[in-house]
């Protein structure tokens, strides 16, 4: 016999755990984009698209001008896939499995709002010219179609201090993206000369 407990397997066990939704957990839920909602999406310079696929599970960061996820109407948003990698995992997900969910965050503000629902992968000429920045266009566009939309409440992000400067800490703490990949490519790849090439790269790059 052992004594190493066993993990939680039911949701009844979950609710006597954390006990009752509060009722305000259950009404700021919108099935579309409530007039409420709209101006955090627009204000939002940055959010976290999540996917999954036959590979598992994905969370992309993306980012432009506040309000570059445009609302075209309270059930679609658009989002354009700017120039990156090319792993094009999200996208590679979507084609199997084409729920997603949406992150915004907007610096300054506790509150982050969460988006769920499906998404197509657009290449439409028109659209795509519709999104140009330096007259450089996405390569696609996501028309997602909202299920659901709510606000979280700013606890995670007092308790990270996230917005706070005083927390910021320094880059030359952390690994390069030189160094990462010098380690991992068993010194292949010369960080030194990747990080020296890496700001004038994203520069030009950038869209």
């Amino acid at each position: 016999m052992t004594n190493e407990k066993r993990g939680i397997t039911c949701e009844a066990e979950l609710e006597r755990i954390y006990g009752a939704v509060a009722r305000p957990s259950l009404t700021k839920e919108s099935d579309h984009i409530h007039p409420a909602y709209r101006p955090f999406i627009e204000a939002a310079p940055f959010a976290a698209l999540a996917t999954s696929g036959p590979g598992g599970l994905d969370v992309s960061p993306r980012g432009d001008p506040a309000g570059f996820i445009v609302i075209e109407d309270a059930k679609t948003l658009l989002l354009p896939d700017r120039r990156g990698n090319n792993r094009i995992d999200s996208l590679r997900n979507i084609l199997h499995d084409n729920r997603v969910a949406l992150l915004f965050l907007i610096p300054g503000i506790g509150e982050t709002l969460r988006v769920n629902g499906t998404a197509e992968i657009c290449n439409d000429p028109d659209l795509l010219t519709r999104f140009a920045v330096n007259n450089q266009l996405p390569k696609t566009v996501l028309r997602i179609r909202v299920d659901s939309v709510f606000f979280q409440c700013s606890r995670a992000i007092i308790r990270s201090k996230l917005w706070d400067p005083a927390a910021q800490i320094a880059r030359d703490s952390l690994p390069s993206p030189g160094a990462i990949l010098h380690q991992l490519s068993q010194a292949e790849i010369d960080g030194e000369a990747y990080d020296q090439a890496l700001p004038e790269r994203l520069k030009n790059t950038l869209y």
